[in-house]
């Protein structure tokens, strides 16, 4: 056999890269790159046939470099010719659906006056599915092949006075068996088929997000999106997600989601889409974006692809450190230790931070006492390690001699080799101890500002000079700030005023004796809080100014709220009363409707706007209109005919086609819906027609279809809208069952509740929103469709719509209704 098999198709882009990818194809057989015969199957074939039938000849072209192997046939002078031509078996591979391209020409049947007994100028092209490869293929009648179309010649046919034209068709088909035979079938036409030229359609292999998608064949249907899984490149690894790619019907990518990042020591090139390592003295830390970045301050990195780089010697960096940190040193010892406070038992110790913190800010402290008693002292902050520069150590032996180090450490601390440990020291020896001791201390008046409290005389043996008191100290703090926040003064009385207190604060009090032989231990706290009052003895001015002002305030919020309940009510009412009057007497009560179809302000003959521009749009019922022809004119544009091409006829009606088109205008061509009104529909049909343009025209929204424009001055009568390529969402859903993620049916939803709320503050009424009534273009966007005009056009073959040129029945909007 003669004919082009490819065992191994070979791949033929269609385009260079731009903004998006093009889609590829997958021949699987091309009779241009055969030279030797092609030698396929016919019928009927050899000398014993009726007729010539197909005949295998050269195409040839020497100007345009084309040397082709083709067929024809011209059985023009036969009657009830019935030729037939078989492809071989192709093999799908991995397709899901299969393009066949047909480059031929056809004779003008007038080129054959009187000789003709049964001349055509169409062929008809058909397919069988098999599941095994034969010799011979499977028998011709027609009824075991499914026709896919009769072709005819949609650039020209020729004839003597002519050049040839090449007319080229291209037509799919779904394919799920193992291979195909395509059969062309003769009727009696004059025809060269001059090159075929079998393939399917691939999203191309292609990179991104770090992630390498393969090629992948496109859906069986053209609305099918097929979901391909990525893998990321070299270095790289998911984060989140898993990359998800779209591949659509024609064969372009759409909607990556998920995605890989460069690892840690691989930096991105978002240009090529691959990880390269750091280069010595670089780091990158961590798995994302991120470039690669010069080693920390006291770092060094002599490896490409680091991670991290490692600290000079004698600087550390701890495991809690970001990478991006400087190494840091531990630091000195600290400076200028004292003793604040020394008693029998008591100890109090401050310092400052040492000068060389080693470039890190969590210097803590830790102390150390050489003749503590283990249990016995408690130290103030009660942790091992703190941050303070003062501390309390308390529960210490009289007259004993303490030797106090304070060590200075920092996170790096524990991985510094150094031998000798920071600290600073100092020696305290305790006081003697003295058994005199304060009782019965209490409050006796609290005000604001100032506390006043009593106190006994601590009891004594005897009248020993030794155990006269001398003074008093009397001590306060806040609560939880014994030992950083308190205060003291000296007094030889045993009452004793505090001032100059915070307000509502709660203190601590306590009070001790200094005898001769020293200082006697702190009597009990006791808390107290400012402001708080004991008896009506010592409530001072102040209180009773503070609650004449509590009772003035409230008598004046009273005041305020009676004024503005009044106010509103009246308001209410007086607009109220307004409204009713705009309007006719049964406004007030009831809702009047017209045609059944909404209340109507029965005064209005007019519209009330000659436009509508600017932040404060409403909608306005083109049935107030005395023309539609005047509505539409307001609310369309009127498009010229010249610009509008009519390519195919995607469903139809009672009174008119749907068609998909072209509108160029501006020099631009985008594809739009078409909808047509048929010539002679009676009057009613064509004002229905363009008052639902006018509704229509009124809207302009992302989520809401667009209206392009209308054609009224020629025939026939067209509404142009936007083309939706997807076609309504229910069946758009069900065709791409379980493809979507979440977030993006999430997005769609948002879309559609966007649409509605324009339309809702347009003042328009939507009473049919279904996902029938919701169309989708290629981006995934849903827009509102279906504005009425379903109520007067139905199409016999709905699945058919790729869009539909619709309108939702409309109610005339009230404030009655927008309550209810």
């Amino acid at each position: 056999m003669g004919f082009v098999l490819r065992t191994l198709p070979f791949l033929a882009i269609l385009g260079l890269w731009t903004d998006n990818t093009h889609a590829e194809q997958v021949v699987l057989l091309d009779t241009t790159a055969e030279e030797a015969s092609l030698d396929w199957t016919r019928y009927p074939y050899g000398p014993q046939s009726s007729t010539p039938g197909w005949v295998e000849e050269s195409f040839t072209n020497f100007q345009k470099g084309i040397n082709w192997r083709s067929y024809v046939v011209c059985d023009v002078a036969y009657s009830n010719a019935n030729n037939w031509l078989w492809t071989p078996f192709i093999d799908r591979g991995v397709a899901n659906r299969i393009y066949i391209e047909i480059k031929f020409t056809i004779r003008d049947c007038s080129l054959f006056p009187g000789n003709a007994l049964s001349c055509k100028e169409t062929f008809s092209l058909l397919y069988y599915e098999f599941d095994a490869a034969t010799r011979e293929p499977p028998p011709w009648d027609a009824e075991r092949y499914k026709l896919i179309g009769r072709v005819a010649a949609g650039e020209g046919r020729f004839n003597s006075n002519s050049e040839v034209n090449i007319n080229t068709e291209v037509k799919s088909i779904p394919v799920t068996k193992k291979g195909v035979y395509f059969a062309f079938r003769d009727q009696g036409a004059c025809i060269s088929l001059l090159a075929i030229k079998v393939y399917y359609i691939t999203c191309p292999e292609v990179t991104i997000n770090f992630a390498k998608f393969p090629a992948t064949p496109t859906g069986k249907e053209i609305t099918i999106i097929e979901q391909a899984q990525g893998k990321c490149v070299p270095n790289a690894e998911v984060v989140g997600s898993s990359p998800i790619y779209l591949c659509k019907g024609d064969g372009k990518w759409t909607l990556p989601s998920g995605g890989c990042k460069c690892r840690s020591g691989f930096q991105p090139d978002m240009e090529r889409q691959t990880c390269n390592k750091c280069q010595p003295g670089t780091y990158k830390p961590e798995v994302g974006d991120g470039r690669c970045l010069l080693c920390p301050k006291y770092s060094q990195g002599f490896d490409d692809g680091l991670s991290e780089c490692s600290c000079i010697q004698g600087y550390f960096r701890a495991p809690t450190d970001p990478k991006n940190m400087s190494c840091t040193q531990p630091p000195s010892a600290p400076l200028n230790l004292t003793v604040n406070f020394v008693d029998q038992s008591n100890v109090i110790l401050s310092w400052l931070p040492p000068e060389n913190q080693g470039g890190r800010g969590d210097t803590a402290y830790r102390i150390k006492c050489d003749a503590c008693s283990i249990g016995s002292v408690q130290y103030n902050p009660p942790t091992d390690i703190f941050n303070e520069t003062r501390i309390h150590i308390s529960g210490l032996n009289a007259v004993t001699t303490y030797r106090f180090q304070i060590f200075a450490e920092n996170g790096v601390s524990h991985l510094s080799p150094r031998p000798a440990p920071q600290f600073a020291d100092v020696v305290v020896t305790t006081e003697a101890s003295v058994a005199s001791s304060i009782t019965n201390i209490r409050v006796t008046s609290v005000k604001s500002t100032e506390i006043t409290l009593a106190w006994d005389a601590p009891i004594t043996d005897g009248d020993l000079e030794s155990d006269q008191v001398e003074t008093y100290e009397v001590r306060w703090f806040p609560r939880n700030e014994e030992y950083s926040n308190s205060t003291s003064f000296l007094i030889t009385t045993l009452i004793a005023t505090i001032t100059g207190l915070q307000q509502r604060t709660e203190y601590g009090l306590q009070v001790r004796a200094k005898t001769p032989r020293g200082w006697g231990a702190w009597s009990p706290v006791i808390f107290k809080t400012t402001g708080q009052v004991l008896n009506t003895a010592y409530v001072g001015a102040e209180e009773g100014f503070r609650l004449q002002l509590v009772a003035g305030g409230i008598v004046a919020i009273i005041v305020v709220l009676v004024a503005v309940i009044v106010l509103t009510v009246v308001f209410v009412r007086s607009r109220s009363n307004d409204e009713c009057n705009k309007k006719q007497p049964s406004d007030c009560d009831t809702l009047e409707y017209r045609n059944g179809e909404g209340l109507v302000v029965t005064y209005m003959t007019t519209p009330l706007f000659t436009g509508i521009s600017g932040s404060s749009r409403t909608y306005i019922d083109p049935h107030t209109y005395e023309d539609p022809n005047q509505a539409v004119r307001e609310f369309a544009r009127e498009i010229d005919a010249k610009c509008i091409t009519i390519e195919a006829i995607i469903g139809g009606g009672e009174f008119g086609d749907v068609c998909k088109g072209k509108l160029k205008m501006n020099g631009a061509e985008i594809d739009v819906a078409i909808k047509t009104l048929k010539a002679g529909s009676l009057d009613k049909s064509r004002n229905d027609f363009l008052t639902e343009a006018s509704i229509m025209g009124q809207f302009e929204h992302p989520n809401v279809i667009f209206l392009q424009g209308v054609v009224t001055k020629s025939n026939p009568v067209m509404i142009i809208t936007e083309y939706m390529e997807n076609g309504s969402l229910d069946t758009f859903l069900r065709a791409n069952d379980g493809k979507f993620k979440v977030i993006q049916l999430v997005g769609m939803l948002r879309g559609i509740a966007a649409g509605m709320q324009y339309l809702s503050e347009m003042n328009y009424v939507h009473r049919d929103l279904a996902a029938r009534n919701v169309l989708v273009n290629s981006e995934l966007v849903c827009k509102i469709a279906d504005f009425g005009l379903s109520r007067e056009i139905e199409s016999a073959t709905e699945g058919a719509y790729t869009t539909r040129v619709s309108f939702i029945a409309h109610l005339i909007y009230s404030n009655k209704k927008k309550t209810y």
